[in-house]
């Protein structure tokens, strides 16, 4: 990022994001601390069990591990951040969708929590594009 301003909004979002997988996380470490074996089995939770037990492990729903790849940057800060905005928008609407696949009125809370946080990143993005791109575009004197 072309400037401190930039740089430190991306440091307190990733700090953040960081957070909400040990939310996330933790959230699934006590849905599944001591939950039966035929409750895991009908949770469709089946393969995740005879994988990893109830540790937790990185993946998406469909059992594909999180990776470093899904990090994305171009060392261009415009796309990059255009990627960040679509990134807290996918983030957005996969809450969206968990809190409609759950009726527990405390998970629901964390994940309309967390959806919210995705929210005001999303904005904080926004601010910081239009920041670099004025930087970007401002005419420079040397």
């Amino acid at each position: 990022m072309p400037t401190g301003r930039a740089k430190g909004v991306l440091t307190d979002i990733g700090t953040e994001e960081l957070a909400h997988m040990e939310v996330v996380a933790t959230l699934v470490y006590k849905l599944l601390e001591g939950a039966p074996l035929e409750t895991i089995k009908a949770a469709d939770f089946g393969s995740h069990y005879a994988d990893h037990d109830r540790a937790l492990y990185w993946e998406n729903a469909a059992g594909v591990p999180w990776v470093a790849a899904y990090i994305s940057a171009t060392g261009d800060p415009v796309a990059d951040l255009y990627e960040n905005l679509a990134a807290e928008q996918k983030a957005r609407a996969v809450y969206e969708n968990l809190i409609h696949l759950t009726d527990d009125p405390q998970v629901i809370d964390v994940l309309r929590y967390l959806r919210e946080r995705e929210i005001v990143h999303f904005q904080r993005f926004g601010e910081t594009l239009m920041h670099v791109e004025e930087y970007v575009n401002k005419k420079k004197v040397y």
